[in-house]
């Protein structure tokens, strides 16, 4: 049944699908839908954390601990792309119609984005402990560059979904890994123009 729900939210969004279109999919009858989830809200629910878990699974699964801040950095994002390729319908489902529909949606896809942001910011804190880095690179600008790398990677996934995850990931790795090993030398960019 989810599998049949997340190819019909996807396809259609939230607000055009109908649980007959998903029993059908579904090879199940309405009421059984009703029976099992009692409403397009909870299905949609369902959905959503389906598939949040599963992407943050792919992530942390993929991480290896211990290994080198820029193979955490690659494996991380290796996964989540090719996650993000395999699923396209639950990618859709989390980024584009979780999101728009509003709460208490948008409310669970931000609980997921954040968790996902954290791993990330610890990530990054990690890495640059490990470099010696500049104590400049303060907690906020670590949080700032976990956002901002989420962020990226998100767009990355909806717009590059004609690549391989592979190369959308050694695409986000050229982005940023440039610029976190300069950060992290003490190179930081600054303005020209005073």
């Amino acid at each position: 049944m989810l599998d049949a729900a997340v190819a019909t939210f996807a396809r259609r969004g939230y607000r055009a699908a109908s649980m007959d279109e998903i029993a059908i999919a579904a090879g199940v009858s309405k009421p059984l839908v009703y029976l099992y989830l009692n409403s397009k809200d909870a299905l949609f629910s369902a959905c959503i954390r389906r598939e949040a878990d599963a992407l943050k699974a792919a992530v942390w699964g993929a991480v290896e601990p211990g290994a080198t801040a820029d193979r955490q950095l690659w494996t991380g994002l290796l996964a989540f792309f090719e996650h993000t390729a395999a699923h396209p319908e639950g990618w859709a489902v989390l980024y584009s119609q979780a999101r728009t529909v509003g709460e208490p949606f948008a409310e669970e896809v931000s609980a997921m984005r954040a968790e996902i942001v954290e791993f990330v910011r610890v990530l990054i804190a990690a890495a640059a402990e490990d470099a010696d880095c500049d104590p400049a690179l303060a907690d906020r600008e670590v949080a700032a560059l976990a956002h901002a790398l989420v962020g990226a990677a998100e767009s990355l996934a909806g717009w590059g979904a004609a690549f391989s995850g592979r190369e959308n990931a050694a695409t986000m790795m050229n982005f940023a890994w440039a610029g976190l090993g300069n950060l992290m030398h003490g190179h930081r960019w600054e303005s020209s123009a005073r």
